[in-house]
């Protein structure tokens, strides 16, 4: 695991199947979460199905405190407001011919005396169930709290089986919460670094398939590739351009691996780091001006600024004998980092300005830390049992939740942007 962690985090510098129950362990919580109760949307498996997401979505933020109901009907405004919830969450899912059907919900404030908050009704096919329940959850977020929800967002990992005979390696995306898997891409050969573009359509990652690392993208709805470097070397850790028009990627092609900048219309390059150390791991900051990236020109892993617009380069971690795999925060006021001030590898949160890191997590080994497009959370790979699993933890620390996961290891977790 060290090796491997070593080689994708700066390349030589040195979960459920379809239909599985949802099943989210909280290991930590917070007690200022807004209070909202749940009426039941039906007594029907799907109606029951919905109200489950929904249930497990709005806890996963960190942002509500579920109030359970204490039966069956729903429960009157006095109740909830005496059971102290803020406000209450009821629907209806309606069964029609041909696998379609009508739902419908509205969100009141029990503090209000029920005044309506949000109301709105759907028809749509069975298939479509669980993807509603997500932007349900996404509304009401939404309207609670005045940011955009994340349910409907998915996320991408590698899978790794490991057998008697061969090792399986695929490229996987499921639901924000772990269910729905689907594999783009299975091989016998390493697949690593996966990262979305910034529509969400597309997924760029770094294949051994050719027995030699290769960058290539993937359209996600299709499972179309395009191969996009294929240099003697490292190919490695893409990322994309804010406007999507660009990969920055690691190249081993003229010596130590550098940083370049890839035209994806029509494949011009541009270096941008020199010298002999290693550089890798790059990642746009939001505005699309800047680059952070993992360096040991300073004799240990730190993390680096590149401005764009000068080539400019400055150090940006100083805590920790480690720091790797940094990404800006949406608004750029912090940057998630993977981090070990020892021996242990955890993930790390640094303010931007002041430059304080805050350890978020504490286990033996952390990786490969994802944003939320919402800058309320942060995805990534850690171990249990022996084997890698997933993780969430808020961005203050506070909220700590595994996903559920299958056989195998998961590793190298990438959140992807608001879609659609």
């Amino acid at each position: 695991m060290i090796k491997r962690l070593i080689i994708s985090a700066y390349l030589v510098l040195g979960m459920v199947s379809q239909g599985f129950a949802l099943d989210l362990e909280l290991t930590q919580g917070v007690n200022a979460a807004l209070p909202i109760g749940i009426n039941s949307f039906g007594y029907d498996a799907q109606s029951r199905a919905m109200e489950e997401v929904i249930n497990h979505d709005l806890s996963f933020s960190g942002q509500f405190r579920i109030i359970p109901s204490p039966g069956a009907g729903d429960q009157q405004i006095a109740f909830w407001k005496r059971a102290g919830a803020d406000s209450v969450l009821s629907g209806r899912v309606t069964p029609l011919m041909g696998n379609q059907y009508d739902v419908s919900f509205e969100l009141v404030d029990a503090a209000a005396q029920g005044r309506l908050l949000l109301s709105k009704k759907y028809r749509i096919n069975g298939n479509q169930l669980r993807a509603l329940a997500h932007h349900i959850s996404d509304e009401v977020y939404l309207q609670l709290t005045g940011e955009r929800g994340v349910f409907s967002t998915r996320i991408a990992y590698i899978m790794v089986r490991r057998g008697v005979d061969r090792t399986q390696y695929s490229l996987e995306v499921a639901d924000m919460d772990g269910n729905n898997p689907q594999s783009l891409l299975v091989s016998s050969e390493p697949i690593m670094s996966p990262t979305w573009s910034p529509d969400g359509s597309q997924i760029a990652y770094v294949s051994f398939e050719k027995k030699h690392a290769q960058i290539f993208s993937v359209i996600v709805a299709t499972g179309q590739r395009r191969l996009l470097t294929d240099f003697y070397g490292i190919n490695g850790a893409p990322t994309w351009s804010p406007d999507g028009r660009q990969l920055a990627v690691v190249l081993s092609k003229s010596g130590s691996p550098k940083i370049y900048s890839v035209e994806l219309a029509n494949g011009h390059m541009k270096q941008l780091t020199f010298g002999d150390a290693i550089d890798t791991e790059p990642r746009y900051s939001p505005d699309g001006r800047s680059l952070l990236f993992t360096s040991g020109r300073g004799g240990t892993p730190q993390i680096y600024r590149l401005v764009l617009a000068n080539g400019s380069v400055n150090r940006v971690s100083f805590e920790g004998n480690y720091n790797a795999r940094a990404s800006y925060t949406p608004n750029q006021q912090s940057i998630v980092m993977l981090h070990r001030e020892d021996k242990q590898f955890n993930i790390g949160v640094q303010n931007a300005i002041t430059g304080r890191v805050t350890q978020l997590t504490n286990s033996p080994m952390d990786e490969s830390p994802s944003v939320s497009p919402n800058g309320r959370l942060v995805l990534y790979a850690t171990q249990e049992q022996n084997r890698g699993v997933l993780a969430v933890v808020s961005m203050d620390g506070r909220i700590k939740m595994r996903l559920p996961s299958r056989d195998g290891d998961v590793q190298e977790p990438a959140w992807s942007p608001y879609l659609g």
